[in-house]
């Protein structure tokens, strides 16, 4: 029997970095994951056995630490970019990608003034980057992750088909919550991606505060509809929405009403929502 490879990659995933830069008793703090993962002609390793051509992983994190003591790690994006060429050039290589995620820290309010070198994560929420590197290739995605945000009306539900299996009710007054996800391209190299990044993210909370949606699709086209408006660079946005319920809890049983006051939050299972949203027709 024929068997052949038909494709492989390998890489680092996980390694994590903290920069701190000092400069006038003021820091600045990054923390961020990299994901790095190289294709190319990488075949005997696996069928050979043959480690000749294999780059160790333990090089790729090494490599992270090293480049980000020489180089700024902000914009994740540029640092992004620096790491997928970086990995190209090694021997055999055909294509590099990079993922990087940075929490947001922020500083600590100290009598009334941020702190110099104190802060505070509020969240799960991550600034995020992807770029993949090939020989005359090189894309760039940004994006905001596990950005959680829940509002306690402005959200309804109706009018869906039923089958014999459907049992939710209508709603035209309910909680909306979901861990959002948003990720864009622009047409091309995008020099100013933080400006970019804090316009998205501004124009998705905004949008998700003052529509009135009647459906998590209806949500997730006004948002992204909301970013390319707000973001001239940007050419392309996606987003996943995961319904994050809150439930009506019956009082009745206890003779007591319940005037959308007492919910019950279910994270599982969910409803998970995806869009592509782009320019032009």
């Amino acid at each position: 029997m024929a068997i052949s490879l038909v494709r492989n990659s390998y890489g680092k995933s996980r390694v994590r970095l903290v920069k701190v830069r000092r400069a006038d008793g003021r820091h600045e703090l990054t923390d961020i994951d990299v994901d790095i993962e190289i294709e190319g002609d990488f075949d005997d390793a696996y069928t050979q056995g043959d480690n000749g051509k294999v780059l160790p992983t333990d090089t790729m994190k090494n490599t992270v630490y090293a480049l980000a003591k020489g180089h700024p790690v902000e914009p994740i994006e540029d640092f992004g970019v620096l790491l997928a060429e970086h990995f190209l050039g090694a021997p055999h290589a055909r294509r590099a990608r990079v993922a990087i995620a940075e929490k947001v820290w922020s500083r600590i309010d100290a009598g009334g003034a941020p702190h110099r070198h104190a802060f505070l994560r509020a969240g799960g929420e991550r600034r995020t980057a992807e770029i993949t590197a090939a020989a005359g290739e090189l894309a760039i995605e940004s994006g905001v992750a596990d950005l959680l945000v829940l509002k306690t009306t402005g959200s309804a539900f109706s009018g869906f088909p039923r089958d014999p299996y459907t049992t939710l009710k209508e709603a035209d007054d309910r909680i909306l919550s979901t861990l959002l996800v948003a990720r864009w391209r622009t047409a091309t190299r995008d020099e100013a991606p933080t400006t970019t990044w804090e316009s998205a993210r501004r124009a998705l909370l905004e949008t998700f505060a003052e529509q009135h949606s009647l459906s998590v699709q209806h949500t997730i086209h006004a948002l992204a509809s909301a970013v390319l408006e707000a973001c001239p660079a940007v050419d392309e946005v996606s987003l996943s929405l995961p319904n994050k319920h809150c439930l009506l809890v019956d009082l009745s049983p206890f003779g007591l009403s319940n005037d959308n006051e007492i919910f019950v939050p279910v994270d599982e299972p969910h409803g998970l929502i995806h869009a592509t949203m782009s320019r032009g027709g």
